[in-house]
């Protein structure tokens, strides 16, 4: 009686996933900067398959824990406060690109805007037309963001399962089809990401949206797998919840590159 649990938080075993995580994420770093040294990519690519493996088996064990009942109604709500905060740091990440783009969008004078003269976009550069591919893009993400919304709906409301799968569905492909339109308009774009200051910010806010995107279909698709294996319920979806958070999350930022890159910027 003396060691019997009496209280609800989820006491952790040892595990070596944080370790290999940071083991990993520290060769991947290195690999990063000997591939920008033209030193080959082969240790990038090792420490990216590493991370990856480490992501898979970390949370592969966290639904276990869940589905052994781990996850009470207090763990339930760390997990929350941790993805919030996961989704502020993003935010904070996004906010640099912002800053840069603004910065010399509003002052492209002076040392740190080189070659351009007072001149925005820099002379030479020519914008996407934001009414063309960025709008259809701006509505098929919406419409991804609004499918998401209805599955976490009948999940949480109806416990609709058939509902939640199709609302789970039509989000997944139509984030696949922005990836592929985003591509599409990439391989089109008349500036490359070197030797100006535009295309740099362009590449590295529109492009880290990518990924985010790609990461947040990838994150639907496993949500939509454990749904099929009969996970989730209206009062346990902790998992689902967090993946509908970031859906959202990356709703917004595109709605802000666009108003702002490919409106206002250009």
């Amino acid at each position: 009686m003396a060691h019997e649990k009496n209280h609800d938080y989820h006491i952790l075993n040892p595990s070596i996933w944080p370790f290999l995580g940071s083991l990993f994420g520290f060769i991947m770093l290195f690999g990063a900067v000997l591939y920008f040294h033209d030193q080959g990519p082969w240790m990038l690519l090792i420490g990216t398959v590493g991370v990856a493996y480490v992501m898979v088996g970390w949370w592969a064990d966290v639904i276990a824990e869940s589905r052994q009942g781990d996850h009470t109604p207090v763990v339930r709500i760390g997990l929350r406060y941790g993805f919030i905060l996961f989704i502020m740091s993003e935010v904070m990440f996004f906010a640099a690109w912002f800053w840069s783009f603004f910065k010399h969008a509003l002052y492209p004078m002076g040392p740190m805007s080189p070659g351009m003269d007072g001149q925005w976009p820099p002379q030479g550069i020519e914008t996407f037309d934001p009414w063309h591919l960025p709008l259809i893009n701006t509505l098929i993400l919406l419409c991804s963001g609004a499918a998401a919304t209805w599955a976490h709906h009948a999940l949480v409301h109806e416990n609709n399962r058939k509902d939640m799968k199709w609302g789970l569905i039509i989000a997944i492909l139509l984030g696949v089809i922005f990836t592929i339109f985003q591509a599409y308009e990439y391989s089109h774009a008349a500036f490359g990401f070197a030797g100006n200051i535009y295309g740099a910010n362009f590449f590295m806010a529109t492009g880290f949206h990518g990924a985010h995107v790609i990461i947040g279909t990838i994150f639907l698709f496993v949500c939509l797998i454990r749904l099929m294996r009969g996970h989730f319920t209206p009062e346990k979806h902790v998992g689902f919840e967090a993946a509908a958070w970031y859906w959202h999350f990356v709703d917004v930022v595109w709605l802000f590159l666009f108003a702002s890159i490919y409106i206002w910027g250009g």
